[in-house]
């Protein structure tokens, strides 16, 4: 069926375009980096005569097709030197063009963009480069993709100092994340205050957050699409990071001069080290005389590394190869020994507990031109993610002779594995037309699994046998048609196929994109997307790493799905640098997963589905953003006003509710400035409506507060609203050229005017009188970080 319809498509799209072809020739080739080599996304190819003009994918790949005879050809890449070639057209040729980055008085142009605003059928989208991540200000030093992306409208980071993102009222579970391709499941190190991406190793990140393209399927929030780089194919070069957390180095070089390249670096924090000094033994003696020694121990730590090569077989032929290796390890405990002589008493306890997670990936790639039109790239693709939790404790008392020994042990595990392979093809009939469509297929593995082990008798598991095999297929068509200068469309499906415990789901999601330009520097877009998620991220309601679980659709729990449609206004000034954008959507979102009313992951006996209630989702909301792109002053604002509510019919009593991170108001502004040659300045600010949260009430129903009980009550579900955030981050860089390559000292100053945000709140515990209960229930608010300063010493050679 899929093949049917692909070919059919293809075909169609083939004899819409042949009227057009008559005597034409077709120029191909790559769009690079002078210096570098590493390929140039979204790069224009535009014939000064008629106007016609194509831009490069992924791979920095472009095709275009002219009339035959004189031609003038502009090769422009924001930020870099436009290059003019004169061409006589006689038969189909390749043109491989190296642009120069653009200096102006000794300043390098750090910003780049991809097409204009106005011009491009996609919304809801953003394009980031390495160099505009590397200038934002950072906590303890260390940049983050992450917390970059948190500064854009419709994303929110969920709480103080998270790595996570929740866009448009999605869950963290809906953003299909992409390395060099392959999708990521866990983004967070440090507990979730810093993402796993190295920004040494980025060369350019993509936002999607409305208009998806049929090419991305899976998730129904956002794509966030990371590319690698692909390594210098010229000369060997490094770069690195002394910082407060962690010390980073990537290197990269040729292999072979313009043919082999490579691209690794590696990241470690040494936060254990600093911390262990401070972790000592103490002891102590009692009234009684029991002298007691403690002997504490803890460690944390993280890292991870990146990998790539690339190899030029020919002008049609290239293959890359793609690594990450990332893990976090924790670890705690203590030995304390007590003892009393006189009383022949003895104690001798341990405990400890450990923290393991981490994420691995591998992906092989051949790009190869079929013909001057049609570019495809193949490839085959490895994910793992695996999360461990463990805790373990062991006494033995002798007490009057009497010995008593208790051991009690907890195991959480949580992974999911992907084997995946697929064929995406680029095909170009003309200048006003691109097709891209593609075929693919992955195994998914799961394995949700804790035990609790007491003594030597080995509890069920709360997750019993319920390791699943699922496989999943997909197929893709999209069509991007230019049909005057005024009127352009996206139009695509994305077919997808979900084979598991015997049950079979397919979905067809359409997606539609309209642009109307209204004049030179403004136009309105609209789009349609349907998006369908095979897999669900089971989230226990209280805080606490271990219990989050990757679980797939089964026979009783469905897909989850959603559609989303946005409407807006975009408007570009070339000569003033400026973008401008308002974009208003609606999203409905269904088969969302919650646990029940008082279930846990820790309940026994109970299998996963029989936990969790299923409902459904709303967000709607307008975006504005405002950006500068050039100049001494550079940077955006942006503003979201939104409401995300959810319904469960068991939950909240059936009445709808507020997502938990519901933002009915958020702003954030990134600007960077340039003082001189060698000082540069940036600031974050951000401001947003408090988190939603559930506060419990406590009601005694016994007149004697001593023989009777209380039983617990709540609010309604994320019924309270906790205050509003607000935080300024700063940094200044001092940059000077040595002989050997450059240096950056950074000074960066997080919370900067030490903005005591909330972070949760704790009920405090009741009190009584000698008779009388103390009425109310008292809660105390707990901030996370106050002003931390930080510096960093970054070098390039």
């Amino acid at each position: 069926m899929i093949r049917i319809f692909l070919t059919s498509f293809l075909l169609c799209s083939f004899v819409w375009a042949q009227p057009c072809l008559g005597q034409k020739i077709t120029i191909q080739g790559y769009l690079k980096d002078a210096a570098t080599g590493e390929a140039l996304l979204g790069a224009t190819v535009v014939d000064t005569v008629t106007s016609s003009g194509s831009v490069s994918n992924y791979y920095g790949f472009y095709s275009i097709t002219l009339p035959a005879g004189q031609r003038t050809l502009k090769y422009a890449y924001v930020g870099y030197e436009s290059i003019i070639y004169d061409l006589f057209l006689e038969s189909d040729t390749v043109v491989n063009v190296d642009l120069n980055i653009q200096v102006l008085n000794e300043v390098v142009i750090s910003s780049q963009k991809m097409a204009p605003i106005q011009e491009t059928t996609e919304m809801g989208t953003f394009n980031i480069s390495s160099k505009q991540i590397k200038n934002r200000p950072a906590i303890g030093g260390e940049v983050d993709l992450i917390k970059v992306l948190q500064l854009l409208p419709g994303v929110q980071s969920g709480r103080e100092g998270s790595a996570g993102l929740y866009v448009r009222g999605g869950g963290p579970d809906q953003n299909l994340i992409l390395l060099d391709g392959v999708p990521v499941y866990n983004a967070n190190h440090l507990f979730g205050f810093m993402s796993v991406f190295n920004t040494d190793a980025i060369n350019n990140v993509k936002l999607v957050k409305g208009a998806f393209p049929a090419r991305y399927g899976g998730r129904l929030s956002s794509v966030v699409d990371i590319s690698m780089k692909e390594g210098n194919n010229k000369e060997f070069h490094g770069e690195g990071a002394l910082g407060l957390i962690s010390t980073k180095l990537m290197l990269e070089g040729p292999i072979k001069s313009e043919k082999t390249s490579f691209a690794i670096s590696g990241r470690r924090t040494y936060a254990d080290l600093l911390a262990q000094p401070f972790i000592r033994k103490t002891s102590s003696v009692d009234f009684y005389g029991t002298y007691t020694e403690d002997d504490p121990f803890g460690k944390y730590y993280f890292y991870d590394l990146t990998g790539k090569i690339n190899h030029k077989f020919s002008d049609k032929d290239r293959i890359f190869f793609s690594v990450y290796h990332g893990k976090d390890l924790g670890s705690a405990g203590i030995t304390s020994i007590a003892e009393n002589e006189a009383n022949n008493f003895n104690r001798y306890y341990e405990s400890d507990g450990g923290l393991e997670w981490g994420s691995s990936i591998g992906v092989v790639r051949w790009n190869h031109v079929f013909a001057p039109k049609i570019f495809g790239n193949t490839s085959i693709s490895y994910s793992h993610y695996g999360f461990e939790s463990k805790g373990r404790s062991f006494e033995s008392v002798i007490d009057q002779g009497d010995t008593t020994v208790t051991y009690q042990r907890f195991d959480s595990q949580s992974e999911i594995e992907d084997w995946s392979a697929k064929m995406d093809f680029d095909y170009y009939p003309n200048p006003n037309h691109a097709i891209r469509f593609g075929l693919g297929a992955s195994t998914h593995k799961f394995v949700p699994n804790v035990f609790v082990v007491a003594g030597s008798s080995v509890l069920d598991s709360a997750f019993n046998d319920s390791n699943t095999n699922a496989v999943e297929y997909f197929g893709y068509a999209e069509d991007e048609i230019k049909w005057s200068r005024k009127i352009s469309s996206n139009f695509g499906v994305h077919y997808a196929v979900f084979q598991v415990d015997g049950k079979t789901y397919q979905n067809l999601q359409p997606r539609l994109s309209f642009r109307f330009l209204l004049n030179e520097n403004n136009s309105i877009k609209a789009s349609y997307s349907r998006m369908a998620q095979f897999l669900h991220l089971l989230t226990n309601p209280g805080v606490g790493v271990p219990t989050d679980f990757w679980v797939p659709a089964t026979g009783n729990i469905a897909p989850q799905e959603g559609e989303q449609v946005s409407l807006g206004w975009f408007h570009g000034n070339s000569n003033l640098d400026f973008e401008f954008s308002v974009e208003a959507y609606y999203k409905q979102m269904e088969n969302l997963l919650e646990y029940k009313e008082g279930a846990s992951f820790l309940d026994r006996d109970v299998n996963w589905q029989d936990k969790v209630e299923i409902g459904k989702g709303l967000s709607y909301g307008i975006e504005f953003y405002v950006k500068k792109s050039f100049g001494k002053t550079d940077g955006w604002v942006g503003y979201t006003l939104s409401r995300t509510e959810r319904s469960f019919d068991n939950l909240n009593h059936g009445e709808t509710f507020l997502f938990k991170y519901d933002r009915t108001h958020d702003i954030s502004a990134a600007i960077n400035h340039q003082l001189s040659d060698k000082v540069f300045v940036s600031a974050n600010w951000v401001l947003g409506s408090g988190s939603m949260i559930t506060l419990p009430t406590y009601e005694r129903w016994n007149s004697d507060p001593y023989m009777g009980g209380t039983y617990q009550e709540y609010t309604s579900r994320n019924g309270y609203r906790m205050r509003t955030y607000h935080r300024l981050d700063l940094s200044i860089r001092f940059h000077k050229k040595k002989k050997w390559g450059e240096r950056n000292w950074v000074i960066s100053v997080y919370n900067a005017y030490s903005r005591r945000n909330p972070f949760y709140i704790k009920q405090q515990a009741k009190t009584w009188g000698n008779i009388n209960w103390e009425e109310g229930t008292k809660f105390q608010e707990y901030t996370l970080f106050p002003i931390i300063p930080s510096v960093s010493y970054q070098f390039k050679f």
